[in-house]
This record gives C-alpha cells, sequence and structure tokens, in this order.
C-alpha cells in the first residue's frame, strides 16, 4: 500500500488524468468510473439485451498485475505531451514495493489499491472498448429485424379468420398452437446483433447468431487481448452459455433470457381497440441472485447446518450489534435489488436474525426467547408493518439514537442505484468549530483572541473531591465539556495557576450567549 504523500500524488494524477480521459471513454464502460457502478452496468443489460441468444463471458486472467507499462506509457502518450508527467508515472508504475523488509521490482502491473491504478487501467482497456465497438460490433450486427416465421404467421391468421366466422373454440385451438412457436425465425440469416458490456476487466457480450458466429466473436477477443495488450483470457472463466439454456455470470448476478410460454399478459392492443394476451416475458433478460451465493451468504452465519451466534461480538454493547447485523444484510439487500429472484434472501434474513438472536443471548446469558420479547416491536415501512427487532438509546436534548434489526423490504427494484463511491455524510460543523465561531470567552464572556483550553478527559476535573474547585473547573463541569473556549487573558491565568483577572459571568449568561450564535446544545 503506497504511504500517504504517494497517495496524494496519485490522487493529483487521477484528477488531471480523469479530467481528460473520462469524456473519452466508452459508453459500456462501467467500471471506476463517476456516476457509473455495477448497478448501471446490469442494468444496461436488462434494458437493451432482448432477444439474446448467445453469452460471451469475459475474463482477463491476472488484469492488473499483467498490464504492460511500456503500453500504459505508449497509450498516454498520444495524448498527452508533457514529459515530466509521463515521467512521472513512469516513476510511479516502477516504483516497486516492499514485502518482508525486502524490496520487489515492479516490471508489470499496476497496485491493486492504488488511488491512480482504475483510471490507468480503464485508459488501457478502453482500447478494448473500441476494438469491440468499431470492429466486433458492425461486423456482426445486421438486419433491422428478424423475418417473421411463417408456420406461426399461418396458423394466426387462420385463427383470426375462424374467429370472425364464429367458431372460437377451433380459432382457440389454433391461436395456443401458433403461441407454442416462436413468432419470428430464430435462425434468420440477414439479422444479426452484437453487445457489449465492461466493468473493469470483466466483460460480457450478448449474441444473436449461430454459435459458431459466437466462437469467431470469442477467438478474435483472444487475439486482439495477446496480440495488443499482452494479456490473457482466463479460460476456466471465459464461458459460451446458450442464453436460452444456461445463465452467464456477471458482477456476481446471474443473466438470463427468459422463455415461458406459458406466461401470458394482456399488453398489446389490436386494431380493433381490444387487448390481447401474449408472450411478452420471452426474450427478455432476467437478473438472478445465484443460489451458491446465497448460501455463501448464509454459511457465515452457520455451523453445521445451524445458524450460530459470533463470539467477536459478544463484547459489543446491544447497540452496535443490532447495527452491525443490520448494516451487513441491508448491503446484500441494496446489492441485489435488480435481481427477479430477491425474495430468496428470506432464507438469509432467518439465519441472520436467528444468529443474532442467539449472540445477544449469550451476552446476557438468557434465552432466545427472553431476548426477542425484551427487543421485538413493530415498525411500519412503506404501509406496510413490520416485526422488528429494536434498542433505542435516549439522549439528554438531541434525539434518541435507535438500532433496528428487520424492516427491509424484499421487493425487486430495476430502477434502484448503488453508488461505488457513496457520498461523505456531512454532519454540519462539530460542536468545538460552532463554539469558536460563536468566538466569546465562556469564562468572562470576551471576545479577545479567543483560545482553547482542553484538559484530557472529564475525570480529570473530580480528581481530589475534598478541596475547592477553581471557577474554570467549576465552568467545565457544569457546560459538560472537556474544552474551554477562554480569551487571551483569562488563559494565561488558567495555565499559570493564579487568581483570574476578569470577572467571570453567570452560567445563565454563557447559555443565553450560545443560544443567540445558534448553539442548542
Amino acid at each position: 500500500m503506497p504511504v500517504w504523500s504517494d497517495k496524494l500524488v496519485q490522487e493529483a494524477i487521477r484528477l488531471i488524468l480523469e479530467a481528460y480521459y473520462e469524456p473519452q471513454f466508452s459508453e459500456h464502460s462501467h467500471g471506476f468510473r463517476p456516476e457509473r457502478g455495477c448497478h448501471t452496468a446490469l442494468r444496461e443489460v436488462y434494458d437493451n439485451w432482448r432477444g439474446t441468444g448467445w453469452f460471451i463471458e469475459g475474463d482477463i486472467s491476472q488484469c492488473f498485475d499483467n498490464l504492460n507499462h511500456e503500453l500504459i506509457l505508449n497509450t498516454l502518450q498520444e495524448r498527452i505531451h508533457d514529459g515530466r508527467f509521463i515521467n512521472l508515472i513512469r516513476e510511479l508504475l516502477d516504483a516497486g514495493y516492499m514485502e518482508d523488509w525486502t524490496f520487489n521490482e515492479t516490471l508489470n502491473g499496476v497496485p491493486q489499491g492504488g488511488i491512480g491504478s482504475p483510471i490507468l487501467s480503464n485508459i488501457l482497456l478502453s482500447k478494448l472498448d473500441r476494438f469491440v465497438e468499431t470492429e466486433l460490433i458492425p461486423k456482426y450486427t445486421r438486419g433491422d429485424k428478424r423475418k417473421v416465421n411463417p408456420e406461426y404467421n399461418q396458423l394466426m391468421n387462420t385463427s383470426w379468420r375462424l374467429r370472425k366466422k364464429g367458431e372460437t373454440e377451433m380459432a382457440e385451438r389454433l391461436r395456443a398452437q401458433a403461441q407454442s412457436l416462436p413468432s419470428y425465425a430464430v435462425n434468420d440469416p440477414d439479422y444479426r446483433r452484437l453487445r457489449y458490456i465492461r466493468y473493469a476487466d470483466d466483460f460480457l457480450l450478448g449474441f444473436n447468431g449461430p454459435k459458431s458466429e459466437a466462437e469467431e466473436i470469442k477467438q478474435a477477443l483472444k487475439t486482439f487481448l495477446r496480440e495488443e495488450l499482452q494479456l490473457e483470457m482466463s479460460e476456466e472463466k471465459t464461458l459460451l452459455p446458450n442464453a436460452r439454456r444456461e445463465a452467464a455470470r456477471f458482477l456476481g448476478d446471474e443473466v438470463t433470457v427468459r422463455q415461458r410460454d406459458g406466461k401470458r399478459t394482456s399488453r398489446n392492443t389490436t386494431n380493433h381497440g381490444t387487448t390481447t394476451k401474449c408472450r411478452s416475458i420471452n426474450g427478455t433478460i432476467g437478473l438472478q441472485v445465484p443460489r451458491d451465493v446465497l448460501e455463501e451468504n448464509c454459511r457465515a452465519y452457520m455451523r453445521k447446518e445451524k445458524a450460530i451466534h459470533r463470539k467477536e461480538l459478544i463484547e459489543r454493547s446491544d447497540f452496535h450489534l443490532i447495527s452491525t447485523y443490520q448494516s451487513e444484510y441491508r448491503g446484500i439487500v441494496n446489492y441485489s435489488r435488480l435481481a427477479d429472484n430477491m425474495h430468496t434472501l428470506s432464507k438469509l434474513k432467518w439465519i441472520m436474525e436467528t444468529s443474532m438472536l442467539k449472540t445477544l443471548a449469550r451476552k446476557f446469558k438468557v434465552s432466545v426467547a427472553q431476548i426477542a420479547k425484551k427487543y421485538k416491536t413493530k415498525l411500519t415501512v412503506d404501509d406496510k408493518e413490520y416485526v422488528v427487532y429494536q434498542v433505542t438509546i435516549p439522549r439528554q436534548d438531541k434525539k434518541p439514537l435507535v438500532a433496528t434489526w428487520g424492516g427491509i423490504p424484499l421487493k425487486w427494484n430495476i430502477r434502484a442505484t448503488l453508488e461505488e463511491h457513496p457520498p461523505k455524510l456531512h454532519y454540519g460543523r462539530t460542536e468545538l468549530v460552532q463554539r469558536l465561531l460563536a468566538d466569546f470567552c465562556e469564562l468572562c464572556g470576551s471576545t479577545d483572541d479567543v483560545e482553547v483550553h482542553h484538559v484530557e478527559k472529564m475525570s480529570k476535573l473530580h480528581e481530589y473531591p475534598g478541596r475547592p474547585k477553581p471557577p474554570w473547573v467549576m465552568r467545565m463541569i457544569a457546560l459538560r465539556r472537556k474544552t474551554l473556549l477562554l480569551c487571551r487573558t483569562c488563559h494565561e491565568d488558567v495555565d499559570q495557576g493564579r487568581p483570574l483577572r476578569r470577572q467571570t459571568i453567570e452560567l445563565t449568561e454563557v447559555q443565553a450567549l450560545r443560544k443567540r450564535a445558534g448553539l442548542q446544545y
């Protein structure tokens, strides 16, 4: 990991490179970019990949470790002509690292964890994006739409004529027969579609066409990566699943093409103003939480197929314990919002809830039933009532702190967003900064050169209980703060341990000054 000074330089490099290269990056690249992330990549697949026949899963073997330094520098030099900046990048890449007090050279790769690494890898891998978009997609995309399946068309026309004659039963039978067939030609030689998405070193292509051409695309990608970027595709992770029978793995989700002839929805409107039931789900993209991922998340809270308490949390407060379980569960649920089977996370919820109750029971040495009775309550979220577990910590003159387990709806939402780098929460100015801005001495009320007097901890103020305490100690105890704002004169008197030269004001006057300055504590 780089030291803080190197991180500072890398952040400056990242800002410069991002400002220049970000507008030039592909619309199909989503990794390590502002306003983009896993959810935007998956949503693009969901919205635009309808009717895909083959998935081409791409994974570059040890991508970050094998990026060629000269290729990175040559790519930068195509657009950047500042030799000092290029040399700075060269030194960053060739800096080496220490491991077990031994220096190791970095002949290839960018450090995973370096601030500048993601933008440098994106700059080099954007060549892959351009290759796919300018060569592969134009080559393997043709035709406006598929031809109509003549057998399907004939059955539907016959059904329509019979219905006009009043032979409804026979018309329905022919219509049902037609809707067991594809409405468009599956193997139309004049129709091809190739789509592409990339997140860092993982990429996925969706292809409409024969498997032989999908194999050609896969081989072309492998050749380009080897010859142009000096990278290798991982053989065990680069797969070619049939989209209608198998699922592709991308960003932790399973991507499938749904095919359910039995599911009919009233979506299309005929020319006569009536609705008709159609197979609108067929060919659409489905995103699902993989079963093995769900089981792996469950195993973290289990032992011998049963939910178990967590020893590392027993010493924590009940507030912190419940908050920990809730934050872990919320993170998994929020990431899975786009999955249409996220209801399966109810199993994870039950296991985590049991583990949490067992941990609390072990902490307080009581039964799980007693813990459930103590913390159970009801909470309404989106007009639905949930049974939850809560702990509340009251605070004087402030809202109570509340930790809640549960109350998170398992609702599918394809428009959900998950920011890769959540914005830092802004809590406003700290209490001490607010008091400094108020600019008055909390002992005498003066506004001359206000400074901060600080004690190590509040218990220091209560030492020697039999002795009389000086006014400044009494004021800190009354304010319940281990800092006190003093003017220069009072501060010198306190530091020297001599009697105050200025007359102290009453606590009520201090509170009035605070209120006037907008301080409500």
